[in-house]
Parts: structure tokens; sequence; C-alpha cells
């Protein structure tokens, strides 16, 4: 994240949706701040007043009141005098009115958000697990701000308790419980004490948002029974426990990785489907297992539910949840930490055309650290990252990471590439009608020119070539061994502009590594003379590769193409900068990635299943690359 980034976080402060939203955001919030960034939580005005009076214990209890106000928001007028990094969205369901005022401040991070608007998120980080079918960038419920406390991994068991041991049990449903699923689970397991177990064999702690109200009367008639208020470090006490009674949520998982059985009750279908879906043990729906008669709820067991036969299906299934999502490790990142690293890089429009949709862009696909959209005028897609690119430009680039592409280093692929830039250099010479041997010769600017292959090709075709590339020892070779002309630098603040104007600019495969091209297309428009060529070569996802799986395309492209291209996006893109488009040229034709039938190609061009793919791969231009050629009007 930058130095001065601004960070807002919004929570769920509505009533019914409990405190764990608030709670993480409030954590998260310090997180950030200690962290050293500018961060501010968002709670309305019309909100704020009923917000602290509903939390006030929690507030008092915890440390956050100490200068909590002066980064708290509750004006709209404040949010808009911001520029904001990204903004937080803890809602658990966004309304699309508020989603589109949000959006419109900037880039959208959501946590655990399940409305109509999940779709349109930047990025979606789910710490509890969603559904099937409810993608996210990020599933990990690991990088929740976990319990320091912990059972030991050879420590006592529930499993291993002596027959006239008590079982502790905590009962908690998180700070409003609005469907009374804690009172009426206490009241149901002691009136069916006997059911279960003997009185002296259980003993009950009840965390309830409201203990001077439930039922105080019960711990005098049932002496194993204690009723407590809110704790805000409940998550530290949870190893006093041998079983945590709780719905789907952040306690289940925080239980989970305290290594203490976890037992739900679902306040609605949906959390029921969703403990299901991660693998807990439910009882059922709360409105429907508390009218039930006992046996109903609890099953037909000899010993009732208490029994060893049960803890052991229950940690069994803590062990299978914690294996699942990464929960049996020590904790070595959390929300706050995760957030701190983050350095985004989310255009607020197409970074090729410059259009920003009403409705936004769609999303294509999420990874953990990549959203990918496709503009809705340009048809160009564009990446979203939560992190800086893991590739750098130096001297491994060109030999390890191209090794692993191609079989071969840079340079001991200069040969064919050598090859590729006279058949390029052609086609550009037509372009500019220029004869044999034109006086004088031709400038052409290779930006990203590497160790210099077609800057090679371009001096024996009679051009005056000039190169620019951010690796040091690559512009050196170019220097030193051809003896042609490259500075260092990223393009176009390492540009000279007194080198130009030029009669060719090429990119070849560079253009899809700027996070803006159409600024690089404008400052190339500048440094060409009237009539030049801009010529690039860069990946297409209309190729058969895209075609066969576009997913499975955008997955495996590198992390520093910040936009995949397609011929029919071209035309569009380069009028908009002042470019007439003179032709196409459809590459990188590969008959081993058609679907089925590829399985069966051999690499022989002589085999007659890889010439008649190859074939129809050229007709329907399937090819998962592209040149262009257009010239400056």
């Amino acid at each position: 994240m930058k130095d001065d980034a601004a960070v807002l976080i919004v929570p769920a402060c509505e009533k019914s949706r409990g405190g764990g939203h608030l709670r993480r955001s409030l954590y998260l919030l310090r997180a950030l701040e200690e962290g050293g960034q500018e961060c501010f939580l968002w709670i309305s005005e019309h909100q704020k007043e009923e917000v602290f009076f509903r939390f006030q214990k929690f507030f008092e209890n915890s440390n956050f009141s100490r200068g909590f106000h002066a980064r708290l928001l509750s004006n709209v007028k404040e949010l808009t005098k911001r520029t904001w990094d990204f903004i937080i969205l803890d809602r658990f369901g966004t309304p699309k009115k508020e989603f589109a005022f949000w959006a419109s401040l900037g880039p959208i991070v959501g946590i655990d958000e399940g409305g109509p608007n999940r779709k349109s998120f930047d990025f979606l980080i789910d710490i509890l697990p969603a559904l099937k079918g409810h993608n996210a960038n990020l599933s990990k419920p690991a990088l929740l701000p976990l319990p320091k406390n912990r059972r030991p991994v050879s420590g006592r068991s529930p499993v291993k308790k002596k027959e006239n041991q008590p079982y502790n049990v905590l009962i908690s449903f998180g700070a409003e419980d609005s469907n009374k699923l804690g009172l009426s689970l206490v009241k149901l397991l002691v009136s069916t004490s006997s059911f279960l177990l003997p009185h002296s064999s259980l003993n009950i702690t009840y965390i309830s948002p409201d203990p001077g109200q439930d039922f105080p009367e019960l711990e005098h008639t049932y002496k194993n029974l204690r009723v407590m208020g809110l704790i805000p470090d409940l998550k530290e006490h949870l190893v006093e426990y041998d079983l945590f009674i709780t719905h789907f949520g952040i306690g289940a998982f925080e239980a989970v990785y305290a290594r203490v059985p976890v037992l739900l009750v679902s306040p609605t279908t949906y959390h029921e489907k969703l403990a299901k879906n991660a693998g807990f043990f439910s009882l059922g729906i709360g409105r429907e297992i508390f009218h039930a008669k006992p046996h109903r709820t609890f099953g037909s067991r000899r010993k009732g539910i208490f029994d060893t036969g049960f803890y052991m299906e229950l940690e069994k299934r803590r062990e299978s949840i914690a294996r699942r999502f990464g929960l049996e490790e020590e904790q070595v990142e959390d929300l706050g930490t995760f957030f701190s690293a983050l350095t985004p890089i989310i255009p607020k429009a197409c970074p090729a055309c410059g259009k920003k949709a009403m409705e936004g862009n769609p999303v294509l696909a999420r990874f953990p650290e990549e959203t990918y959209r496709r503009c809705r005028y340009c048809n160009i897609i564009y990446l979203s990252r939560l992190k800086a690119p893991p590739i750098t430009y130096d001297e491994e680039y060109f030999f390890e990471f191209y090794k692993k592409q191609y079989g071969k280093t840079y340079l001991e692929d200069f040969p064919n590439l050598i090859t590729m830039a006279h058949r390029r250099l052609s086609h550009i010479k037509g372009i500019l009608k220029l004869k044999a041997e034109a006086e004088p010769r031709p400038s052409i600017l290779d930006i990203g020119c590497a160790y210099g292959p077609f800057m090679a090709a371009a001096a024996e075709a009679g051009f005056m070539p000039y190169g620019l590339d951010p690796v040091e020892e690559a512009v050196r070779y170019v220097n030193e061994e051809l003896g042609l002309f490259a500075w260092q630098g990223f393009f176009p603040t390492g540009a000279k502009a007194e080198d130009g104007p030029f009669d060719a600019v090429t990119l070849w495969y560079v253009i899809e590594h700027f996070e803006n091209p159409g600024k690089v297309l404008k400052e190339v428009h500048r440094i060409l003379r009237e009539g030049g060529v801009l010529a690039f070569s860069t990946p297409s996802y209309s190729g058969v590769s895209g075609r066969r799986s576009l997913q499975s395309f955008l997955k495996n492209s590198p992390g520093d193409h910040f936009t995949v291209w397609n011929p029919r996006c071209c035309r569009k893109v380069l009028k908009k900068y002042g470019f007439r488009l003179r032709k196409i040229i459809v590459t990188g034709h590969h008959p081993k990635r058609f679907p089925i039938f590829g399985s069966f190609v051999k690499s022989n061009e002589k085999n007659l299943l890889y010439r008649l793919l190859f074939f129809l791969s050229k007709i329907f231009r399937l090819g998962d690359t592209f040149e262009v050629y257009s010239t400056k009007d």
C-alpha cells in the first residue's frame, strides 16, 4: 500500500446484523493504523448514536474508545474531500444504490459480501467460506484475527474425559442474537438435561447480549448454569471449554483454530447451507429444533449428545475443517497484515480506451490477487491487482523466465528472433513505401528492445535503429556487443524526445505490460512523424486457448500483463489516439491446443492432422498472438 494511501472501512451496523462485522472492522482499523496507514471508519450520522448505544459495553471494554472519534467519519462531505486508495465494505449484503455511491468514490474491496452486487466488486475476500459457485478472489478463514490461546496438539482432549468428569459447554450467538438462539438453546438443554446427562456432568456458560433479562432464576434452579455478558476477548477463553455451541460465523472458525469442537445451530436456511458446505455438524435451524421433542433434536443416542462417540465425531470434523481451511499451523498473517502489505493497482476506467461504463465493466474472472474485467466499449480485457506483479524486469527475466516459457534463453533464441524481425520489417517497409536503399535512413524506435535482435535486423534492412529497455545488462549488450544505440528506462518517462520524430515505433510483446496503454499510445503518436508506422504484437484472448477456456487462459496469463487484446479491439482503440489500422496478422498457431483433436496431434508438420488444424487455425484466425500495423494520421 502506498505511504499516502487513505483507506475507508464500512461495516454493517444495522440491527439484526450482529456485532461481528463491526468488531472485525474495528480490529482491521487498528491493525492498519499500527502498520502506519491512514485509515477511517464510516458510520452514518443517523446510525451513530444507536450503534454506540447497542454496543456500548463492547466499546467500553475494548481499546477502541481512545482516539476513536478522530478516525470516525459520519458526514458525506467528509468522504468527498478525500481520495480513497480503496474502500473496504464489510456490509454482509450491500444494496445496489449504496454500492454505486461507494464505487463512485474509489475501488471497492468486499469482505464476506453476499449481496446483489457481489459480481461488481473490484475484489472479493471471503474470510468465511461462501457457497459453491459464489466465486471470490480469495477464501481464507486463516486471515481472521485468530485466538492466541490454543489447546496443545497433545493436550487434554474432550474425547478422553473420564466418565464422571463434567463437560464444560460454552454457548454464544454473537453480540445481538436477534433470533434468541442462545436463550432458547439454554432453556432446551436445561429442561432436557436428564435426557442428555445428569446435571452434575454438564457445566453451561451462556454469553448473553442482555444477561439482566435472560432468566436469572434458572441460575438458581440449575446450579451448573452461568450467564455472562459480552466479553470482547471471548476467543481467548475458548480453550477453557470442551464444546462451543454457536452459529456459522467467525466464532466457529476461531474455535476450530483453538482446537475446540464446535456444534452449530443455524438462524436461517442460508446459515445452515453455509455450515454444511464448510463441514460443520449442525443440529438444524433454530425455529425448527426448539419446538421439536428431545429425541428429534438430539437423536436416539442412548447416552445423549454428550457421549464419547459424539465428541469423537465433532473432533474429527474440527480436524477436517482445520486441514481444509489452513487452520492447523500457527497464524502468520491476519486480515490486518494482509491489507497492510497491499499495493493495489485498480483502474477506475478501461486503461486502453479510457471509458468507464455507468453500470461498470463486467468481471470475467477472479484469482487470489487478480480480477479481470472486459471493457463494454472496446472489448479489451484489463487487470486489477492487489499487489505488485511478482515479475521484475532484470537479467533473470531474459534467461530463467524466458527459458521456462520457450525452452531456451533469449540469447540462444537470437537467430530465430532475427528471422522473425526481418518478416516484420518487410511489412513496415511496405507501409512506409520505402525503396531498397532509402536516404536518409528511416529511423525506428524499438520500445522494450531487450538484447536487440529487432534492432540488429533493422540495421541490416536499412533503418537507423534506436532502442529503449529497463534492463541495464540488455542495454549494455546492445551498445557494446551490437554497436547500436539504446538507452535504459521505461517508456514514456525514459524516452528522449530529442531523438524523434521517428519513422516507426515498435513494441513487440510490450504493450500488454503497461498499466496505462492509452497513455503510451498517446505518447507514441507524439513522437511519430506524420504517416509514421506504429507496430506491435500481443497475446490474443480470442485464439484457440482463450476460446477453449477463457478462465484458464487468464489464470495462466503472466501477472504483469495488464491488458489482454484481441484483433477486434484494435481499430477502435487506435482511432481514439490518432492511428489508422493498416494490417493485422494473426500468429501463434498451435494445433495441439485445439480441444479434443489437439491431444492426438504429433509435433510434426508433415502430420496430416497437424496440417489440417494449422490450416483451420489460420483460416479462422485462431492464433494465440497477433501483430498490428498502423499509421499516424
